[in-house]
């Protein structure tokens, strides 16, 4: 390919490509999250912390990052639907300011329609926006060699003014350092992942 040629490919790629990774946009703004109020991670096996012990999941660590309570609220192998029908008691019980919602791997795994999930988190989101409650993104990567983030992720976060952590879970999942199978985490990784969701809500101004 000649070069001009490379150059106009280039300048073709969509801009969703560019959006994944941030490309310098800040993250919408978010209300602080008082001292002693709650912050829910809610989600699967990741937010579960399968492959390390409940102290070295992300939540936990992450509450000593922020020094906020993190209550931990993941099911292995739950769907996004699945948890969608799981939240409203887990709301009601934690009382949380902030949630971080991190759903839609375990669909991923098993080829579910990008639509169907996108809707599902959809709901979740409203469901948590209702009490008047915050809420972040985290997205998985869809499953295999060259992983991506799949852009429904990206188009909720635009839709609905999210914050989004796109990058931290691939970035975990293509290490081998930091993993303990092959879809988990281990200690390290979820530290990584607590960091990265550390820095995200200081950005939004949420701790």
């Amino acid at each position: 390919m000649r070069r001009r040629d490379f150059i106009v490919s280039l300048a073709a790629l969509p801009p969703l490509a560019c959006g994944l990774h941030g490309c310098g946009r800040r993250a919408p703004p978010l209300p602080h999250v008082d001292a002693g109020a709650v912050i829910l991670a809610f989600g699967d096996s990741l937010t579960f912390g399968t492959g390390a012990r409940p102290e070295e999941s992300y939540p936990a660590v992450l509450e000593k990052l922020v020094l906020r309570r993190v209550v931990r609220s993941g099911v292995p192998g739950e769907t996004a639907e699945e948890g969608f029908v799981r939240l409203p008691g887990v709301l009601e019980d934690a009382e949380p300011q902030l949630v971080i919602l991190c759903e839609g791997g375990n669909d991923l795994l098993r080829r579910a329609e990008d639509s169907a999930v996108k809707e599902s988190l959809s709901k979740s989101i409203a469901l948590i926006r209702e009490r008047g409650t915050s809420v972040v993104l985290m997205a998985p990567p869809r499953p295999g060699v060259f992983t991506d983030t799949p852009p429904f992720y990206l188009e909720l976060a635009k839709e609905l003014r999210l914050p989004l952590e796109a990058e931290i879970l691939k970035t975990v999942l293509l290490d081998k350092a930091l993993k303990s199978d092959l879809v988990h985490p281990n200690a390290k990784g979820y530290t990584k992942i607590a960091e990265a969701l550390a820095k995200l809500l200081k950005e939004t101004g949420a701790v």
